[in-house]
């Protein structure tokens, strides 16, 4: 599966979920005014762990339900690089 994507629409009126595997990259698009957005996570955060790539990388070729030209991102997603570029170190093992 790695390099493919999959999406789903989560809301409170269709009680839906994801799981993401740990070593899986993730990210959300907001489509309404206001939202609550719950993580449950494996372990702690730990930033200098932490990696990201492009949100729209065209190889990716996630169809985001939103005009991309006014997509609103934080600055640490806008420094993200393509997937081709970005560091791969993660090994996923089974414990």
């Amino acid at each position: 599966t790695f390099g493919r994507a999959a999406g789903c629409i989560i809301s409170a009126g269709n009680r839906k979920c994801m799981y993401v595997p740990p070593g899986f990259a993730h990210g959300f698009c907001v489509l309404s005014d206001v939202a609550e957005f719950h993580y449950k996570c494996t372990a702690l955060y730990a930033p200098a762990h932490e990696r990201g790539i492009l949100w729209n990388d065209p190889a990716l070729g996630i169809a985001w339900p939103v005009d991309q030209r006014a997509a609103i991102l934080s600055e640490k997603d806008l420094g993200n690089p393509p997937l081709a570029t970005a560091e791969i170190n993660y090994t996923y093992a089974r414990q």
